[in-house]
């Protein structure tokens, strides 16, 4: 007679899902990973597609060993039966039933057919995603974002130009410069709104996780080495071309964070790589019920979220790093493991995890905070007749209007008078620019689908095949 093993469905195959399966996975868990990529990795470790015949794909990654470590893992657990991988999978809903919970994914590229598996217990390691505020010509051919630029490079070995400006706030401009630098595009400059006296008055900081303060250090290097210009508390104000990008102005930030007069240059590129930071994906969590604290979900010390039942891990508990996730993933799948098998937890079994998770915590509120010192006015740059919400057409003048003139007071009358959000991102993508020309904040979604699901799916029996 076959012993039943509970299952745990962890749902991302990034770094904080590969750790969570191996740890639940080597403690008699039977763990179900899926992800939406053909190949495991994530974001961080992605992959480029196998008939590209990479011959050393370890070049545009950092941390490559540790991935090695984490792909040997999950083979063997494969072999053994123990983790179950299902790839190009597209989680849309996750249902809590009295015994368990239903996971509902679309099916390959098509999407077109849905597939359900049924688990014990939910581990979300959604990741996160780009955060890119509108500015006058960023819906020009040749505006990518930072990740997209990146993940051309590592997905697909394609550069998206050849000469190119990366441009916005945060940490993943460093990797994405660099990384087109080495892969042959004339990076012509890096522009970053924080300024270099965010971070020296943080210094203690950086001091107490001396491998991030390498990491930096490793990047700066590697800019000087490929003379690619850095220009701190400047800004992309527009970019300019007719069929295609041509160029950008960028212009020097005063404390207000306003262009100073006179300091407006005009810098020629095809290619303008722009990001702002990143945001948790919590579209999962919400439709569960999780509660969050800001952008993130909220988790205890064994990463558990307030639904029972239910855990979360990496970026989705906050934006920091692939180390955290790692730390955060071994947590959470330790934990998982011996609460469905019925056990205590012993926290002493993940102490060293659980300092690094501290630490580095620590280290990406202060990186937040340096990032985010000085007052943005970015929507100040942003005239009527730029376009906000891509998928609708909305403009920045039609959102005025409708705070204004018409009243809106919040991002939901907003959305109804103008449609921004209603396209088919449903506002992940343009959320953080309507908000910021509107003046409200952001809220919460509580979308019912965290994906646009064929209306056949939906109608379909109300208990499909399973795909454990």
């Amino acid at each position: 007679m076959t012993e039943h093993r509970p299952v745990l469905a962890v749902i991302g195959a990034g770094p904080a899902g590969l750790a969570a399966a191996l740890a639940a996975a080597a403690r008699g868990v039977r763990v179900v990973l899926i992800d939406s990529a053909a190949e495991a990795g994530g974001q961080f470790y992605r992959q480029p597609a196998q008939g590209l015949g990479a011959r050393r794909p370890q070049a545009l990654h950092h941390q490559w060993r540790t991935w090695e470590r984490l792909r040997a893992g999950i083979d063997t657990h494969l072999a053994a039966d123990r983790v179950t991988h299902l790839k190009d999978r597209h989680v849309w809903c996750v249902e809590g039933e009295s015994d368990g919970f239903s996971v509902h994914a679309l099916i390959g590229p098509e999407q077109e057919e849905s597939g359900t598996v049924r688990a014990d217990g939910v581990l979300l390691a959604t990741g996160g995603y780009e955060k890119v505020l509108p500015f006058p010509g960023w819906t020009l051919p040749g505006v990518v974002t930072a990740g997209g630029a990146q993940a051309l490079l590592k997905g697909g070995l394609v550069l998206p130009g050849r000469t190119a400006v990366v441009a916005g706030t945060g940490s993943l401009l460093l990797p994405v410069a660099t990384g087109l630098a080495a892969a042959g595009a004339r990076v012509v400059a890096l522009v970053e709104s924080a300024g270099p006296g965010d971070f020296v008055r943080r210094a203690r900081t950086w001091a107490a996780a001396p491998a991030k303060l390498a990491e930096g250090a490793g990047y700066a290097a590697r800019l000087l080495r490929h003379r690619v210009p850095m220009m701190t508390r400047h800004v992309v104000t527009e970019a300019h071309g007719t069929e295609r990008l041509e160029a950008v102005t960028v212009a020097a930030l005063d404390a207000e964070g306003r262009p100073l007069p006179g300091t407006r240059r005009r810098i020629d590129c095809d290619t303008l790589a722009v990001g702002h930071g990143l945001l948790p994906h919590t579209d999962l969590a919400e439709g569960l019920g999780c509660s969050l604290d800001g952008p993130s979900v909220c988790v205890d010390d064994e990463q558990r979220t307030d639904v029972p039942g239910v855990w979360a891990a990496g970026e989705t508990t906050g934006i920091g790093g692939s180390t955290l996730s790692l730390a955060e993933g071994h947590i959470a799948g330790r934990s998982a493991a011996a609460r469905l098998t019925g056990t205590v937890p012993d926290p002493r079994e993940w102490a060293p995890a659980a300092r690094t998770r501290t630490r580095l915590r620590s280290f990406f509120a202060a990186l937040d905070a340096a990032y985010a010192a000085r007052p943005a006015r970015w929507t100040e740059q942003v005239t009527d007749e730029t376009v906000v919400c891509r998928c609708e057409e909305v403009t920045a003048g039609a959102v005025r209007e409708a705070v204004g003139t018409l009243g809106a007071g919040d991002l939901r009358t907003v959305k109804l008078l103008t449609r921004a959000g209603m396209g088919w991102c449903q506002g992940r993508v343009c959320e953080p620019g309507v908000a910021g020309v509107a003046g409200c904040a952001p809220t919460p979604a509580r979308r019912l689908l965290a994906r646009p699901v064929p209306l056949g799916v939906l109608a379909a029996p109300a208990h499909p095949t399973s795909e454990q």
